[in-house]
């Protein structure tokens, strides 16, 4: 299989930071994670906030799976199958955070299921290990699956494939759950300690999310002949705009609760959105968010907005800075300040782990490229079985 000198271009870019990135992650394994501007007091940074928010990215491909595999809606369950892909690269993307964020990645093998210990169930990290590989599996097995069926000019079996799809709802559902439960569960840090933690991760998930696949769908139907109905778009917009205002909402619920209350757990969210004692680092990035969050709110919730691809698309990238920002560096560290004996570090990333970070991306975007490069041209029926290619009876 060939493309244009664009595809090629484009890889070759995504390579070259991926071999960027791994040349600074060399440099933070030589030198340990000092090398970043983690510290004790901030323990978790960049490289985490992006775990937190891959890992909401990937469970938004259930807004996908419902509408096309349970109510059958046609203009969806034709793109079904790249979403899924795109859940898989983002879980693998989510995982690599993980482990670059280790001091000690050559103990990784502890957490490997039979060879290591998990300490499952009373460890929540093993948890989430469990989910977010299992999760990784049946966004592979089931577009896999179908892909092959077409290849060899036969249609997917729904008595396989319903069944995986009914369990990938609610482990969607599990794995940004217990993603949150890692947060809520430490008593110590009360910014994170708050019941209603779970739902917000699910809300901002099922926007920022979609909100990626919507210009992905564009990008693709763009640069190749693969049909994607705009009713498609539109639709995904329509939950955008649902799940948007569950996030606005839960986010204005916990910060009515902890300024009406103004006990001493105040001190996180009031460094995070007025600044503390003169440390106000997060301050203007926190209100680019909700701004931005809002302003893409409207801009899904009126039909006529939602409808017009050019106000569609800033309201996907209003959504996809804006969640990053709220979900991230917005929600990860304010979690430590201040510390326990009223420490204030303020954290920001360095050169280290931003080209790290960017790495990270290029091999996820490139991972969905390649899956692109054989899934377009098979949905297509361009690139099936040579057995079946001047078969006039197949219909892809």
């Amino acid at each position: 299989m060939s493309g244009p000198r664009s595809y090629y271009a484009w890889c070759l870019l995504l390579l070259f930071f991926i071999i960027l990135g791994l040349k600074y992650y060399i440099q933070q394994l030589d030198e340990g994670l000092i090398a970043t501007h983690m510290r004790d007091e901030v323990s978790w940074g960049l490289y985490i906030s992006n775990f937190t928010y891959l890992v909401g990215v990937a469970a938004a491909a259930v807004l996908l799976v419902i509408p096309a595999y349970i109510y059958h809606f046609k203009p969806i369950k034709e793109i079904v199958v790249i979403g899924e892909l795109w859940a898989a690269s983002s879980i693998i993307m989510a995982l690599l955070f993980v482990f670059v964020d280790l001091g000690r990645p050559d103990r990784f093998w502890h957490l490997i299921p039979v060879v290591g210990w998990l300490a499952f169930p009373q460890s929540l990290l093993a948890w989430d290990v469990l989910v977010l590989n299992g999760y990784l599996l049946l966004n592979i097995i089931v577009p896999v699956y179908i892909l092959v069926k077409l290849y060899y000019g036969r249609e997917p079996n729904p008595r396989f494939v319903i069944p995986l799809v009914l369990i990938s709802i609610p482990w969607a559902v599990g794995i940004h759950t217990v993603t949150a439960f890692l947060y809520n569960g430490l008593a110590a840090r009360p910014f994170w300690n708050a019941s209603i933690l779970a739902p917000r991760f699910l809300a901002s998930a099922f926007c920022s999310g979609p909100a990626m696949v919507i210009l992905m769908f564009q990008v693709i139907r763009k640069i190749s002949s693969f049909k994607i109905e705009d009713s498609a778009l539109f639709k995904i917009a329509e939950l955008i705009a649902y799940a948007m205002f569950l996030n606005l909402f839960l986010l204005a619920a916990e910060a009515f609760k902890e300024y009406y209350s103004g006990t001493i757990h105040l001190a996180s969210l009031r460094y995070l959105l007025q600044g503390l004692d003169g440390h106000n680092t997060l301050v203007p990035w926190i209100w680019t968010a909700i701004s931005f969050n809002l302003a893409a709110f409207f801009i899904f919730l009126l039909p006529r907005t939602r409808r017009w691809l050019p106000t569609l698309n800033l309201g996907c990238l209003l959504t996809i800075v804006g969640v990053w920002i709220e979900k991230g560096p917005g929600f990860v560290v304010p979690g430590f300040i201040p510390g326990p004996l009223g420490e204030m570090y303020e954290y920001m990333p360095n050169h280290v782990e931003l080209f790290v970070s960017l790495g990270i991306w290029a091999l996820g975007l490139l991972i969905f490229t390649l899956f692109m490069k054989v899934a377009i041209p098979i949905e297509e029926g361009n690139f099936v079985h040579t057995r079946y290619q001047k078969d006039k009876r197949f219909s892809p």
